[in-house]
């Protein structure tokens, strides 16, 4: 082994910005390009409007506008403003700040200095500018260098403060701000500060009462099996219902920050709920029972939470305060002794929420003895059969590993040739691909019971490791491949309908993809070209003067494995699957997989086209498949 010198030459010593753009990880969790809903640029812009949200908690300013234009975002808010003297300090100095003076800010998300500073840092453009009592500064920054130091000056503006910036695209390739990502970021910001106006591109967001406002939004309240129950108290508000569907949904915020990932208030609020209904009922229910079918979501207040991570989407924090009860004790006592004073005053409530929870206690011992036997067989099948090719790097929540939360993705695709192609193709760390067997059953309108009976879905609930639920989920991403044909569209259209009946939180938390694959090949002996779609066939087709052989990929099995690797690798193209706010999935799935309804026809008659490939002189049909419609509905 060749000797390494080790010297005084090879300590370094980083500024603030060389760090946080060597480690980008550290401060906005994983980078991406805007397809997920984690991903960084969309923590950039939370980390903006925090302050603005801040700034409406302590009583200054109720309304704020965000502005996303190609790529630039603008934020304006009407509080007091930074002060002037210190505004290039508070977003290019670490640990500065205001959220250390808890007289200036309780309760607030931001406390460590950072976020602002962050998106300076890996922005390419960053402009702030503070307005005071008749007064303004501004500053300019390329990637955290000062640029523009403008002297104070007079304005006729309102208290505020106004922060641009443009992502650098060094860092955030080919990126995108989604409407929809950034529209429900904002909701949330709507529902947990009743009152506030968010101007977002035109429109308003606003709500008046809060939680409860949120779970109407999402879902169906006619389809629930009792009203919704909102409480509020002091640094606490919960909102409570169930309905039909399979698994849990919770929404959770502390301080107004999102929680994607839970926390100690969260576990708090679902054994809360568990111990009030059994007190309630005085019967010692099963845990699941109680807990199937909940819709949920609460919000806490609390001074100096702590978060595992500079993302904020996970709180650990223990107490409510210095001198105050525990988290869990907290809500504990709320839930307890508000959700049972309720229960008792609302018999009717009371009613229906002990028959759902006997539903689900009858539907739970009925699959019992099936779901025992289909353990069974996917144990022995995980050890002899090759369904599963796995990869070495798995997803647990439970970990806070970012790095590992960002490498992990499984492949569900069908037949032998288009699994080997992935397999062999698939960076064998962090990607693992699932073997379907032909078309998988169409689960609609079954119970789980159909899960557990049909071998191909119970192994591929096995394979993701979601038998109860998607807290364990061992893949970040849930990747469905198929080909972009009649069978392979039917098949996609088969999975989707699988996990938004049974594993809705897939798609819920931004877990569930479709791959894109190219549909044709443009070279000639110099370039090849790569094409999407046929507009980037006819430009690639541009670029090489007209003089191209042109190969239509029918099938993943012929695209070779060394062409699969640059699509499945830094350059990977996924669509992710998601609901549009208010979105009911049950009627999505009834209207589209349900009987052959008068309205699904003519849906499909009113968008048939004809297309012309004349690269291959034959007359194409482009007809938009259930799976297409079913998915415009969804993402």
């Amino acid at each position: 082994m060749a000797q390494v010198n080790y010297t005084e030459d090879n300590i370094r010593s980083l500024d603030w910005k060389e760090h946080i753009r060597l480690r980008p990880g550290m401060y906005i969790g994983k980078l991406g390009d805007g397809s997920s809903m984690d991903d960084g640029v969309y923590i950039l812009l939370k980390e903006i409007i925090d302050n603005s949200i801040d700034e409406f908690v302590m009583g200054f300013g109720n309304k704020i506008e965000i502005e996303i234009e190609e790529g630039k975002v603008r934020v304006r808010d009407y509080g007091r403003g930074i002060p002037l003297g210190k505004v290039i300090d508070c977003v290019s100095k670490i640990n500065t700040g205001g959220k250390y003076d808890s007289k200036a800010f309780k309760k607030s998300v931001g406390l460590n200095g950072v976020g602002t500073k962050a998106v300076n840092a890996l922005s390419d453009f960053f402009r702030v500018q503070a307005f005071r009592e008749g007064k303004s500064k501004l500053a300019e920054f390329n990637r955290g260098e000062l640029v523009t130091d403008k002297k104070i000056g007079k304005t006729t503006e309102s208290n505020g403060t106004m922060m641009e910036f443009i992502p650098d695209k060094s860092i955030f390739h080919n990126y995108k701000y989604r409407p929809d990502y950034v529209e429900n970021q904002l909701w949330n910001y709507a529902y947990l500060n009743a009152g506030l106006k968010l101007h977002f591109n035109g429109k308003v967001l606003y709500s008046k009462n809060g939680l409860l406002d949120l779970l109407t939004r999402k879902t169906d309240v006619e389809k629930l099996r009792y009203p919704i129950i909102h409480l509020k108290g002091d640094d606490i508000e919960i909102a409570l219902s169930h309905n039909n569907q399979y698994g849990e949904e919770y929404y959770s915020f502390v301080n107004g920050q999102n929680t994607t990932q839970g926390g100690t208030h969260l576990q708090a609020y679902r054994e809360a709920i568990v111990k009030t209904v059994r007190d309630h009922f005085n019967k010692n229910f099963n845990t699941k029972d109680i807990q199937q079918s909940v819709i949920g979501a609460i919000s806490v207040r609390v001074e100096e939470p702590v978060f595992e991570s500079q993302t904020k989407t996970k709180l650990g924090s223990l107490n409510m305060g210095p001198d105050s009860p525990t988290v869990k004790s907290f809500i504990m006592d709320f839930v307890k002794t508000n959700l049972d004073n309720y229960l008792h005053k609302n018999k009717d409530v009371a009613e229906q929420l002990l028959k759902r929870i006997q539903q689900s206690e009858r539907e739970r011992k009925e699959i019992a003895g099936i779901k025992e036997l289909a353990n069974k067989r996917a144990r022995k099948a995980n050890v002899h059969n090759k369904k599963l090719r796995d990869c070495r790097v798995h997803f647990s929540d439970k970990r806070g590993d970012q790095d590992k939360k960002l490498a992990s993705t499984i492949f569900i695709t069908e037949g032998d040739s288009a699994s080997g192609s992935i397999t062999k193709a698939r960076d064998v760390q962090t990607q693992a691909v699932f073997s379907l067997r032909g078309k998988p059953l169409n689960s609609y309108g079954n119970t789980r019971k159909v899960v557990y009976e049909n071998e191909e879905l119970n192994l591929l609930q096995h394979a993701l490791n979601i038998e109860d639920g998607i807290e364990h989920l061992r893949y970040n991403q849930v990747v469905i491949a198929t080909d972009a044909d009649v069978d392979g569209m039917h098949i996609r259209l088969l999975l989707l309908t699988f996990f938004l009946s049974f594993f809705p939180d897939m798609v819920k938390h931004g877990h569930l993809y479709i791959l894109e694959t190219p549909l044709f090949r443009v070279r000639d002996k110099k370039q090849t070209f790569y094409c999407y779609s046929e507009k980037e066939k006819q430009e690639a087709i541009k670029a090489l003067r007209g003089k191209a052989e042109i190969t239509r990929f029918k099938g993943l099995g012929e695209i070779s494995p060394d062409e699969f690797g640059a699509f499945i690798g830094n350059n990977i193209r996924l669509e992710p699957v998601v609901l549009n706010e208010g979105a009911v999935i049950e009627d999505i799935l009834a209207y589209f997989m349900g009987k052959n309804t008068r309205e699904r026809q003519e849906f499909i008659i009113d968008n048939l086209k004809v297309e012309v490939d004349k690269s291959e002189e034959k007359e194409v049909m482009d007809i938009p498949s259930e799976e297409q419609a079913i998915t415009e509905a969804v993402s």
